[in-house]
């Protein structure tokens, strides 16, 4: 039996890990088939939407109001849809598991306990089949999310440019002045994807969180009245 943390126990461990399941790999290939669609067929995505989502346009006067209205929009759909095919009491159980497998690994080390260090190493596979199954629930919610995260980009894009009046596209942002909101890039992104984002991220996470907290709550109470029956 090699050494723990020699490299043949590493090898021996990586041999032992969990192939990436086929579920994953048919989630990111049905995510990016999506993206691909719409950005085949943006534009009359975007018109088709606009005949519900015009009411937020504002006729094109508040372009950024908009953007945070989309944002939200965007945002709560993916966050509910995520939430309800969640099993969060068994993600939060996986995560707690790996972060005190986790812990003791480093102790491990630490201390330079051979013997605890091998026996880790040997539950190490179980611990990323774990990692691996949350990762997986993820993937397969994810092509779902799509099918509402994307089009709504593809409206956005088409609101800006056939809605928003050349002369209000130049709008004032904590960083300097933004000339073109459709057309000016920052780095390689396009600068109402920045913004956008900057929007939607943190409204987003606030509300995973919210959603989150009720739902394993919920889901907890609902676990301690089947136990108290039985």
């Amino acid at each position: 039996m090699p050494n723990p943390g020699s490299p043949q126990a590493m090898r021996q461990t990586q041999q032992a890990m969990p192939a990436m399941p086929k579920g994953t790999m048919i989630g990111m290939f049905a995510t990016l088939m999506i993206m691909m669609v719409v950005m085949m067929f943006r534009d009359p995505i975007g018109q088709g939407l606009n005949y519900g989502l015009q009411v937020i346009d504002f006729n094109g006067q508040w372009p950024v109001f908009t953007l945070i209205i989309a944002g939200l929009i965007m945002i709560t759909l993916s966050t509910v849809i995520r939430s309800l095919m969640t099993d969060f009491v068994s993600q939060a159980r996986n995560q707690k598991i790996q972060s005190e497998f986790n812990k003791e690994m480093r102790q491990a080390r630490l201390e330079n306990n051979l013997f605890k260090l091998k026996k880790l190493q040997e539950e190490q596979p179980k611990m990323m089949a774990k990692s691996m199954d949350t990762s997986m629930q993820m993937m397969k919610v994810m092509p779902i999310t799509m099918v509402v995260v994307i089009p709504i980009y593809a409206w956005v894009y088409f609101f800006l440019g056939n809605t928003v009046p050349e002369e209000l596209l130049t709008v004032a942002m904590p960083w300097g002045t933004v000339g073109n909101l459709r057309d000016d890039v920052l780095w390689f992104l396009p600068i109402w994807i920045v913004i956008y984002t900057m929007i939607s991220l943190p409204i987003g996470q606030l509300e995973n969180r919210i959603v989150r907290y009720f739902l394993l709550k919920k889901r907890l109470k609902e676990l301690d009245g089947i136990e108290n029956k039985s």
